[in-house]
Parts: C-alpha cells; sequence; structure tokens
C-alpha cells in the first residue's frame, strides 16, 4: 500500500521489547553432581509451579550430511543417565539427518522461569523392544497417526491423511492391538554437554555448563552471558 514503510508494517516496537529477569541466580555450589539430576530438580519444579504448558516440551535441532540445520519442537518422553529419549518417524528429516549426522542439540525453553536447559550430544536409536513399551502406552489414536502419517513427505490434502487414517481406524479399532511401525521409534540423546541458563538482571545471566570427561565424569565452567 502506498506510503506505509517497513517500520508502519511492523506491530511492534521489537528492539524496545525486554524483560527484567529474576534477581535469584544459580552458583556452581547449588548445583548436583550430574547434569541429569540437575535437570531433574528443575524439570520437577518446571512441571509443578513454572506455568508451562508442556514443560518437556524441547527444540530439537539437527543437520544433515552438508551440515544445513532444522529444527522443530519435540516431547520428551525419558531422561536418566543413559540420556534424553524421544520418538519419531526414522523416515521423517529429523530421522533421516539423524541418521545421517548424529549430532543433535537439544534446548528447553522455560521462559516463565527465565531458564533454558541446553543439552548437545549424539543421538542413538532405541532398541525395539524399548519403543515398543512406549508405543503401547500411547492413546489408540496416536497409534493410529504413527501409521497414517508419513512423517515429513507431502500429502496431497488433508483429506487424504485424514482417509488414510480413517482406513486405519476401520482395520484397528479400539481396544485392538496396533502394531508397531517399523518406521517408528525413539532416540536417545547421549549428552556431552549440558548448559543450565537463569535469566539475571541487566543481561548478567548465569551460564553453568557441564562437559563431560573422559572417565565418565562431569566438569562445571561458568560461561560469560
Amino acid at each position: 500500500m502506498a506510503g506505509v514503510t517497513d517500520r508502519d508494517a511492523v506491530p511492534f516496537a521489537l528492539a524496545s521489547m525486554r524483560k527484567q529477569y529474576r534477581a535469584e541466580g544459580l552458583s556452581e555450589s547449588e548445583l548436583a553432581a550430574t547434569p541429569v539430576e540437575q535437570f531433574a530438580r528443575w524439570f520437577k519444579q518446571a512441571a509443578t509451579d513454572g506455568g508451562l504448558f508442556e514443560p518437556n516440551a524441547m527444540v530439537v535441532s539437527t543437520a544433515d550430511a552438508e551440515g544445513r540445520p532444522s529444527s522443530r519442537t519435540v516431547l520428551l518422553k525419558h531422561f536418566d543417565e543413559r540420556g534424553f529419549v524421544f520418538y519419531t518417524n526414522y523416515g521423517s528429516r529429523k530421522g533421516r539427518e539423524l541418521d545421517a549426522n548424529p549430532y543433535v542439540s537439544l534446548l528447553f525453553p522455560w521462559h516463565p522461569m527465565a531458564r533454558q536447559v541446553i543439552v548437545t550430544g549424539t543421538a542413538r536409536r532405541t532398541g525395539r523392544d524399548e519403543t515398543a513399551g512406549y508405543f503401547r502406552t500411547r492413546p489408540h489414536g496416536s497409534q493410529l497417526g504413527a501409521w497414517a502419517s508419513a512423517q515429513s513427505s507431502a500429502v496431497a490434502d488433508r483429506d487424504a491423511l485424514d482417509a488414510a487414517y480413517t482406513e486405519l481406524a476401520a482395520r484397528y479399532p479400539e481396544g485392538e492391538q496396533v502394531p508397531v511401525p517399523p518406521h517408528w521409534g525413539g532416540f536417545r540423546v547421549v549428552p556431552e554437554t549440558v548448559e543450565f541458563w537463569q535469566g539475571r538482571e541487566n543481561r548478567l545471566h548465569d551460564r553453568l555448563r557441564y562437559v563431560a570427561r573422559a572417565d565418565g565424569g562431569w566438569r562445571v565452567e561458568r560461561l560469560a552471558p
């Protein structure tokens, strides 16, 4: 439209949008012995009083064999000292990229708490028994959805997707066991670094990062904000 500038088209003054973060910080003396134990502490707080819709939502960033990155939000389904687990269609973009390049980053953006957790490491497929065990806990509709969707591939329209689901629902009605798709399963991200980011006043945030040692232990380093 004549006379409208790019500045006029922006609905907010983005350069001036900022929040003052909490005064309470994170010190080395407060950290747990391992990053998974520390993650469990923060996750419990995020899940109980963090004001988060899905505290287990994380941004999974992968890259293809040429190093071109991609990101998407995925739900964390399990974590322990072995790593962080999520499930997907192995034929999806992230599945294909992880098969070609196993290095991955996980970001938990807990904005209402002025916290972030950033995990870097390598992804390995979970075993079929572990995958099947989780698949059986999914709602019946989600089990059918894992078959109906060729994740990340182009589809003609929504009707085609709905038709595939309807056909599967007729084949496997509620109460009948749905087989585990061979193209669907878990990835376990084995951490190499885990950073705990706590927002602080004046943008002087606390950033404490666990780094895996060759002996299986961890060292902690403080990063400048």
